[in-house]
């Protein structure tokens, strides 16, 4: 139980900071990437829907947290690629 929590809290943590970038889109596929590994690692992990479809699933939430978020919100700098 403890182990799922702690689990619980950095994938929510992930999602959180995800969102990272100056532009919609920049915090799109943050959010989507990081919400697909995040997904995947809890699926692999827990089981239950297993990994590809918690990496889908990650993916789909952590790409719409980019999308609905704006700049004022989530400012963590520039995105590594820029």
């Amino acid at each position: 139980m403890r182990n799922k929590t702690g689990i619980l809290l950095i994938a929510g943590a992930a999602l959180a900071l995800g969102a990272c970038g100056t532009s919609t889109g920049d915090r799109t596929v943050s959010g989507a990437g990081i919400g697909a590994g995040t997904g995947a690692a809890v699926g692999a992990i827990f089981g239950g829907v297993g990994a590809i479809p918690g990496a889908l699933i990650g993916a789909g939430v952590g790409g719409a947290t980019g999308a609905f978020t704006n700049e004022e919100r989530v400012n963590l700098g520039e995105p590594v690629w820029r």
